[in-house]
Order: structure tokens, then C-alpha cells, then sequence
């Protein structure tokens, strides 16, 4: 993919396995220009005041003209043939960088939602953020393993 992605996420953070997962796939994904970023998270106060904090800080970190792709229950489900198609159509027809942003444990905000291009589901179950990111990253990488024909993904295709 030619145009930079970048994971934008809300959450705290150390390190620990789900971190050298994540460095695992950047790893394979290195010839990619992919940012990832943590947007940190306030431990105070109630959910919905922690999550209208962490979306100006998400909305802030935001390129002005990046593709926003929210990852949110609520969102439509991809199968990763889909999901690597439109990857490779919005590097085909958007210029600009385009941005995976993941909540935190109190989920995203309703502006987040609202400026985001569209919203994308990994499923109907809830995942912890750290466990979104990882699955995120793996959906990425196999993207471009279907794209350049790698046996990674084997599908009917």
C-alpha cells in the first residue's frame, strides 16, 4: 500500500505480549508506511467523560485529510477478501493517509464515529482494545499476502 496507515488508538499501554504480537506483524508489514499510535487515555472520571476525552484526543491526532475507518461493534463486518480489496481500492483512489482508530476499554466516542468515513466491526463479540489492534495488524497483513498471491491466506479465490 503507497499511502501511509496509521493505527490510532486510545487505551493504556505497557508493555507486554500483546505489544510484541503487534511488533511481530509491523515486522512483516515493514515495506508498508505504517504509524502506529497511541492517543493516551484518562483513568478518571465516568465512562462517558473518559470516552469524550479520549475522542478529542483521537480527533485531534487525526491527519486533516485522512480516510477514517472507526473499528466499533456496531460497524459492518468485512471477510478479509473484502477487507484486502478495499484496502487496495482506497490506495487506488484516495491520496491522502488512512486511519484505523480503536477505542479504549470505554469504547469510541460519538464524534469519533461521526467523522469516520466508515466503521468497521472484527466481529459481534467485544474485544479488548489491545486484542482489536493485534487482530487489526493480522487483517493488515494478510491483506498483502492476498494481494501479492502468498499462500498466507488460502482461499477459493
Amino acid at each position: 500500500m503507497g499511502r501511509e496507515l496509521i493505527v490510532l488508538w486510545s487505551g493504556r499501554h505497557r508493555r507486554d505480549r500483546w505489544q510484541d504480537l503487534v511488533d511481530e506483524y509491523a515486522s512483516r508489514l515493514r515495506s508498508m508506511r505504517l504509524r502506529d499510535q497511541q492517543v493516551r487515555s484518562r483513568r478518571e472520571g465516568s465512562d462517558e467523560v473518559r470516552r469524550r476525552s479520549e475522542g478529542k484526543s483521537l480527533l485531534g491526532a487525526l491527519p486533516p485529510k485522512a480516510w477514517v475507518v472507526a473499528l466499533d461493534s456496531g460497524g459492518r463486518m468485512l471477510p478479509s477478501l473484502a477487507f484486502s480489496d478495499r484496502l487496495m481500492e482506497l490506495e487506488a483512489n484516495w491520496p491522502h493517509p488512512v486511519a484505523f482508530v480503536i477505542g479504549s476499554d470505554v469504547g469510541l466516542d460519538e464524534a469519533v464515529l461521526d467523522r469516520s468515513n466508515e466503521v468497521l466491526s472484527l466481529g459481534p463479540m467485544t474485544l479488548p482494545h489491545e486484542l482489536a489492534r493485534l487482530v487489526l495488524y493480522e487483517q493488515i497483513y494478510r491483506a498483502t499476502t492476498i494481494r501479492t498471491g502468498s499462500n498466507y491466506h488460502r482461499s477459493k479465490r
